[in-house]
């Protein structure tokens, strides 16, 4: 069954609902593994069947002169050849780590041996891809055979048509992630990225061809989003190439299936990005990366001297700057643009070192675009937050502001998205200023600031420091009577109130319990 945007949503709503019941008393950050695991092996299982059913036409086509074979042997010879689906860009599985096999042994006492088996097998039949990436976690999960043989019974009914299936798993995979990072909080965050967060990075970075860098990939939203823009433009995977460093390897495992579910290759490297860049020599055409806020004790004694701080060591105790110098370092010196999250403190810091670093990276005409954003956008955190845009090679002396504090929408009590529209209105503010195609500064919004004046607010970069307040709309409406309009609506209510608190002595009293 095929499903829309919104019917995959629905789907993954309702499977998260049943997989959660499953998991008694387990910790969300043991259970994550356990069950992104067999989605990721859904997955693979599910596109080897698909090639597998591809062959079996094949073999038996007496017109297909490369592959049509008289004899059953060497049909079968072909149908296990593993070179068959690794040219096809389909992972090879082996029968025993077949998600049908797993789901027909799902009641047998030793399920979680056989998964992680079936884990192992798929690491030596792949191991360029996947050696050391998927979890074996299985015989020693807290969970009784039976409830584990439910979840694989439940991950495995994921029926779908096959031209969709990885889209629809990749989105199973992705919720899944965002509602575990939900659960975990802080450290849930780590590894997610709100999903409304990554796509208004990705549509006015416009990533469409070159070199995708994260170096704090987290579980790789960035990329699959970056991967989504390319494809929604009539582009092709390999228009762009994608770099991560993640110095979780628990998280930079998840990435890595993540991933592979897409079908998006890329170089994800284990490691600190603070004291061990994996990628010294990479300079990227994009950056976009949402790196953990405010950290602290980041090793500044250890890389002092390292040739990233162009503008200075960021303190020990903030390693805010020594990330924005770490970007603008890997960045294409001609057209590179990086964009990324910061806590909102990085624009208005007057610590020493920090405000020297701001005022160099000013006055050296990066600055493209700040945003500002609304609360309540991060699983991570309540830091308020903003959005920074680095540009090499700028015309213009001037820099965007903009202030979308007031945007989004609550989607439930502690969580804002932004919407679609929000995250149109925003990107084509900003591409209409850059292409200077219609942009105009409105009040309370946005506006075009000439260096001189940034430097004349002291380096400060908040975009409420020059967006000013918005209009007050007038409606014409004389205030005498706007007050008595006013004034009889308060006294419907409070006529209201009175009735309600009526009824409620009544019910009491009823029930004996009056004054």
């Amino acid at each position: 069954m095929a499903q829309n945007n919104d019917g995959v949503l629905n789907f993954a709503s309702t499977l998260w609902a049943a997989a959660d019941r499953l998991r008694n008393n387990m910790e969300s950050s043991e259970y994550k593994h356990i069950v992104l695991g067999l989605i990721f092996l859904k997955y693979i299982s599910d596109s080897f069947k698909h090639r597998y059913e591809e062959l079996q036409k094949l073999v038996k086509d007496p017109n297909n002169k490369d592959y049509y074979c008289e004899s059953e042997e060497d049909a079968q010879y072909i149908l296990e050849d593993k070179d068959e689906y690794l040219s096809a860009n389909v992972f090879f599985v082996p029968e025993k780590a077949r998600y049908e096999y797993l789901m027909a042994n799902a009641q047998r006492s030793d399920i979680g041996k056989l998964l992680d088996d079936a884990m192992d097998l798929i690491e030596k039949e792949n191991p360029k891809q996947l050696r050391g990436v998927l979890p074996k976690v299985y015989t020693r999960a807290p969970l009784d055979p039976h409830t584990l043989g439910e979840i694989v019974n439940l991950i495995g009914n994921i029926k779908f048509e096959e031209d969709n299936e990885n889209d629809v798993l990749g989105r199973v995979y992705e919720y899944f992630l965002g509602r575990f990072a939900q659960q975990e909080g802080k450290g849930g965050g780590e590894f997610f990225t709100p999903e409304s967060v990554v796509k208004l990075l990705v549509e006015m970075i416009q990533p469409l061809h070159g070199r995708v860098f994260d170096p704090c990939c987290g579980s790789g939203g960035m990329f699959v989003q970056s991967m989504r823009f390319v494809l929604a433009h009539a582009g092709k995977k390999g228009d762009i190439s994608v770099y991560g460093q993640e110095s979780n390897p628990t998280t930079l495992r998840l990435c890595k299936m993540n991933l592979a579910i897409r079908g998006i290759e890329a170089d994800i490297r284990l490691g600190n990005s603070y004291t061990d860049d994996q990628f010294k020599d990479l300079r990227a055409d994009y950056i976009l990366a949402n790196p953990p806020f405010n950290d602290s004790i980041w090793g500044a004694d250890r890389v002092s001297d390292d040739v990233r701080w162009k503008y200075g060591v960021a303190p020990n105790s903030n390693a805010n700057y020594a990330w924005i110098q770490h970007f603008i370092y890997h960045l294409e010196p001609t057209r590179g643009v990086a964009g990324f999250v910061m806590a909102n403190g990085s624009m208005t810091t007057s610590n020493t070192a920090e405000y020297e670093i701001r005022k160099k990276i000013i006055e050296d005409n990066l600055v493209d675009c700040m945003v500002a954003l609304p609360p309540q956008l991060f699983y991570t955190t309540g830091i308020p937050a903003c959005l920074w845009f680095i540009r090499k090679g700028r015309k213009t002396k001037e820099t965007l502001f903009i202030d979308a504090r007031k945007m989004g929408v609550m989607v439930d009590r502690t969580h804002r998205e932004f919407t679609d529209d929000e995250i149109q209105k925003i990107a084509r503010t900003y591409h209409n200023w850059r292409n200077e195609d219609g942009y105009e500064d409105i009040k309370g919004f946005c506006a075009s600031v000439p260096m001189e004046v940034i430097i004349q607010n002291d380096y400060i970069l908040a975009p409420g420091r020059y967006v000013g307040i918005e209009d007050m709309q007038e409606d014409d409406i004389p205030f005498e009577e706007k007050m008595a309009e006013l004034t009889e609506k308060l006294y419907q209510q409070m006529n209201e109130a009175r009735k309600l608190d009526e009824i409620i002595r009544a019910n009491l009293e009823e029930l004996g319990y009056g004054e």
